[in-house]
């Protein structure tokens, strides 16, 4: 079930919610706490953000993390139009990365990573990992492949891939921007991009569908 929203997260995903909130300049805006743990991403724009004891001016790119005991995330400011993205759940303390990646079309085609039957106009590389990863798209459309299958994304749409499944993204509409996060590190603890030509053959969660 890799294309999902809040209501539709299996029950596997340490991810339990996700939010994309846009922000006129002036704007502030508080988080509601739902979840153990927390994690805010700027998708672009620049503001000013309350969060651990202390303010800090973010921009795109910007990577914050919450724990239990925190207070909420607070938008006391912003300077510029500003995308957030918020992800909630209980996962582990050793995760893999997480950040912004964007996606568009290439006259001539490059990928380094693992074999595939399907059209393919990205650099994008196909991979697996040592843990879950789920993508949140807050601008853009295409087609996402994830367990050997396309799926349509757009704007608002989250791909949540199980460990060890492959994943890619071949083909854009419109150009793609999003965030990506990588929880709970498992199995060998690998970080980054695996492929079978170099990392071994992929060992997919199959209870992870």
């Amino acid at each position: 079930m890799p294309v999902v929203h809040n209501e539709t997260l299996p029950s596997w995903c340490e991810l339990r919610f996700y939010e994309i909130i846009e922000l006129p300049i002036g704007a502030n805006h508080t988080f509601e706490r739902r979840e153990p743990k927390e994690k805010l991403i700027v998708g672009e724009g620049k503001c000013t953000i309350s969060a651990l004891g202390r303010l800090i001016e973010a921009e795109a790119g910007a990577n914050l993390d919450l724990r239990a005991d925190d207070a909420p995330f607070v938008v006391t400011e912003v300077q510029a139009p500003t995308t957030i993205i918020l992800m909630a759940g209980h996962w582990g303390d050793q995760v893999g990365g997480s950040g912004l990646f964007s996606v568009k079309r290439s006259d001539k085609p490059q990928d380094n990573g693992d074999s595939f039957e399907y059209v393919k106009e990205t650099n994008f590389d196909r991979h697996y990992h040592d843990c879950d990863e789920y993508w949140i798209i807050f601008q853009g459309s295409g087609v996402a492949v994830s367990e050997n299958k396309q799926y349509e994304v757009k704007n608002g749409d989250c791909v949540a891939t199980g460990m060890g499944h492959h994943h890619d993204f071949p083909l854009v509409g419109e150009p793609v921007r999003a965030v990506y996060f990588e929880t709970t590190l498992e199995g060998e603890k690998r970080l980054g991009h695996l492929w079978d030509h170099t990392h071994g053959t992929a060992q997919p969660k199959l209870d992870r569908i």
